[in-house]
């Protein structure tokens, strides 16, 4: 399952990409899902488009296709839509050519909202503990109190 950052990352990759895969009128057959398979281990991001004549729409093919191929639909936008799957065989390419190994799913580097977001949720927890202390020294002070009231009282 990809996130919405890689799936972002994916769609930028993708755009420059030409249509490999075509749909047509009989829909999503053993050949097309054949082809898909050749593509996504030659490739690893695939782009493709389903014809007028189709009877089904590009987010049902893509669904179809991911389904079979254990793919991993990126995005769907009128008539074409982009799947993913990781390649050993793109990975092992990679490693002989000599570029840095890269991870199974791209990832971005920096990702201030969840920097932020966990800094929000730091200052909150030691705002929650700062309450509670205050609140059990509290607590403890009423109680020391009502103890001496006790004794002065059993003193009378």
């Amino acid at each position: 399952m990809l996130t919405s950052k890689q799936r972002a990352e994916l769609r930028a990759q993708a755009n420059p990409l030409d249509t490999t895969l075509i749909v047509g009128k009989d829909g999503v057959t053993d050949a097309v899902i054949e082809e898909a398979e050749r593509l996504l281990t030659a490739r690893e991001l695939v782009k493709g488009k389903t014809l007028e004549t189709s009877l089904m729409t590009a987010r049902e093919v893509s669904d179809a296709i991911c389904e079979a191929t254990g793919a991993d639909g990126v995005a769907c936008v009128g008539s074409k839509f982009v799947i993913y799957r990781f390649s050993e065989k793109c990975q092992e390419e990679r490693n002989q050519t000599g570029r840095a190994k890269r991870k199974a799913t791209p990832v971005s580097r920096m990702d201030p909202v969840r920097r932020s977001e966990k800094a929000r949720r730091m200052a909150a927890k030691q705002q929650r503990e700062q309450r509670n202390e205050y609140f059990r020294q509290q607590a403890i002070e009423r109680a020391i109190e009502r103890e001496r009231e006790k004794q002065l009282r059993n003193q009378d």
